[in-house]
């Protein structure tokens, strides 16, 4: 049998999980963010299909959001729910697994990475989707790969509730002439200095010179873009227990803080409550992130590590207000986050660059 990479993605996860709590509002228009309260400051959680097809999409504010599809339905954020939906999408995804053994990596609330040994990977699919829809009522995508690169991107050409295969046979028909951010693993500031490079396709990419590619984006994630553009990925699907990684708060302010000793202030309540989150998982800090939002939209990220791994409230807060020197005291803000980077449960190895 043939070692497969299975990619399983809930379809709009989130909207789908109100949908499922409010059937009232299936086939309407449903945007989930903040509070629920489009006249408010927010942005855009998840948005359902319906939404999309006017416009809307995640990160949004609200009030875009509502001048795109002013007839949507607005709900608040209710994370317990999510997790709640998302353990038992899971647990469906394992049962249906069982039978054929294999592994499942889950990245998330709403998608994971099963590794399988088979030779009909969309029999497998079929049962996982089947199974996740009798014991949750959610359905989901799956894309199929020889690797998880190959997978993660194969789950967007079979969405919604599809299958797709995406292997080395059908990889350059299928992508060398796609944009360099239709990979996993390039964004839009990557993708712009690729095309500072005049490298706009993920064909370019491919047949890019590798020492070129490392004097200008560095010698590490030069090459590896380069072998994400040929499909390349050697990453295993690890079934360790998921654990974040990250812990982080933030607020978004109704009206915009311009006072520096209030946006310390702020900054200094958000690290509280952070390390509080923290002590009471039991982790530790390696890292403390500050990311700021200028009127009207704006968004700014910051980080710095720190001397030790900790969960000390002193350390991460001093080390939050340390990144406020950094904002620009002339703009407005409309909000503030503070990220803590997570130190692993137990001693890892550095494993290079993975997608």
């Amino acid at each position: 049998m043939t070692s497969w990479v299975l990619h399983v993605d809930l379809d709009q996860f989130i909207a789908a999980v109100e949908v499922l709590r409010r059937p009232e509002l299936a086939g309407r228009p449903v945007v989930v963010g903040g509070r629920g309260d489009p006249a408010e400051r927010g942005v855009v959680a998840t948005a359902s299909y319906e939404a999309r097809e006017f416009g809307v999409g995640s990160g949004m504010p609200l009030r875009t959001a509502a001048r795109k599809c002013p007839d949507a339905v607005f709900l608040p954020v209710d994370g317990p729910a999510y997790e709640e939906a998302s353990a038992a999408v899971m647990a469906a995804v394992r049962d249906a697994l069982a039978p054929v053994g294999g592994v499942v990596e889950v990245l998330g609330w709403d998608e994971a990475f099963l590794g399988v040994e088979t030779d009909d990977p969309e029999a497998v699919a079929g049962s996982v989707q089947a199974a996740v829809l009798t014991e949750t009522g959610l359905h989901c995508s799956v894309g199929i790969g020889d690797n998880k690169l190959r997978a993660k991107i194969a789950t967007g050409f079979g969405k919604p509730r599809g299958v797709f295969r995406l292997s080395d046979d059908n990889w350059y028909p299928l992508m060398a002439d796609r944009p360099v951010d239709a990979l996993w693993g390039i964004g839009r500031k990557t993708a712009k200095r690729l095309a500072a490079l005049s490298i706009i396709t993920v064909r370019d990419l491919a047949r890019a010179d590798p020492h070129m590619l490392a004097d200008r984006l560095g010698p590490t994630m030069g090459p590896w873009y380069r072998r994400l553009a040929r499909g390349v990925d050697t990453s295993a699907v690890d079934g360790s227990p998921y654990i974040a990684r990250v812990r982080s708060r933030e607020t978004t302010f109704q009206h915009d803080l311009t006072d520096p000793a209030e946006i310390e202030a702020e900054v200094r309540r958000l690290a509280g409550r952070v390390a509080d989150d923290l002590r009471a998982e039991g982790r530790l800090a390696v890292r403390v992130g500050l990311k700021v939002r200028y009127a009207p939209f704006e968004t700014h990220t910051s980080s710095a590590g720190l001397a030790a791994p900790t969960a000390e409230p002193a350390a991460i807060v001093s080390a939050a207000v340390g990144l406020v020197d950094r904002l620009d005291a002339s703009r407005a803000v409309r909000l503030l986050g503070v990220r803590a980077d997570l130190a692993p449960l137990t001693p890892q190895a550095p494993t290079g660059a993975q997608p």
